[in-house]
């Protein structure tokens, strides 16, 4: 339980006191269910608002409600990136930019993006739609696992050097058994989440491997957003089918 209060402190702004501990290590595994609680806060919230407004303002709620309980945490992170990755920059200049607490157009232009594009699948929701406010937070945190499994740290110091103090194992994703288990409730349409999730965070973590040859934490906060903003999307599209 420590650990998990831990790893919320970390994550969002839910006020459980002043941290007792900081163990990354022993953090780590409950990030999945960190984002099960996230999930669990907007379904409910959504509930309540899906029955006072349109759908595309229900979904507009439910990703300021998201960033807010996270106090932006990972939209600053894609912001960084962005600005850092998406030019033409060196692997050396590309770190040094995520570095700078300024944001410039091109990380302005990512979150706007990305928010944009989990309003829009979030606005499309339609079966199972509490089940899936629930357990996609909980996918995309999950990322962060396999992003420190699969790449090296890309700095001497810094926020994330921490959680790169043990080789990541598969021991530590036991968190991610909750979230596929509650997947099966959507019948075939749990293949489809479950596929775009493995196809999402594989193209991600190859990018960052071609292009920078490591991660960071501002990397790991853009792999949060981008996996959650595009299964939310892409879910939405198998309603549609």
């Amino acid at each position: 339980m420590r650990n998990l209060i831990s790893a919320l402190q970390f994550i969002t702004i839910l006020p459980l006191g002043k941290a007792k501990s900081f163990d990354p290590p022993k953090m780590l595994p409950y990030f999945p269910l960190v984002g099960i609680l996230l999930g669990l806060m907007v379904a409910l919230f959504d509930s309540v608002v899906i029955r006072l407004w349109t759908p595309p303002v229900a979904a507009l709620l439910d990703v300021i409600l998201l960033a807010v309980l996270t106090a932006a945490f990972h939209l600053d992170g894609l912001g960084d990136t962005a600005d850092g990755l998406l030019g033409p920059r060196s692997r050396d200049s590309a770190l040094e930019i995520m570095k700078d607490s300024r944001i410039g157009t091109m990380g302005l232009v990512a979150i706007l993006f990305g928010l944009a594009l989990k309003w829009g699948g979030l606005a499309n929701l339609n079966a199972h739609r509490s089940i899936l406010l629930i357990i996609i937070p909980a996918y995309a945190r999950a990322t962060i696992l396999f992003g420190m499994r699969y790449l090296p740290y890309g700095r001497p110091e810094g926020t994330g050097k921490p959680f790169f103090s043990e080789k990541i194992s598969f021991k530590h994703f036991w968190g991610l058994i909750l979230p596929i288990g509650l997947s099966l409730i959507l019948g075939f349409k749990a293949i489809w989440l479950n596929l775009a999730f493995v196809i999402i965070l594989t193209m991600i973590l190859l990018f960052y491997k071609k292009r920078m040859g490591c991660i960071t934490g501002d990397m790991l906060g853009a792999l949060v957003e981008i996996t959650e903003a595009g299964l939310f999307l892409m879910i939405s599209l198998g309603d549609t089918l």
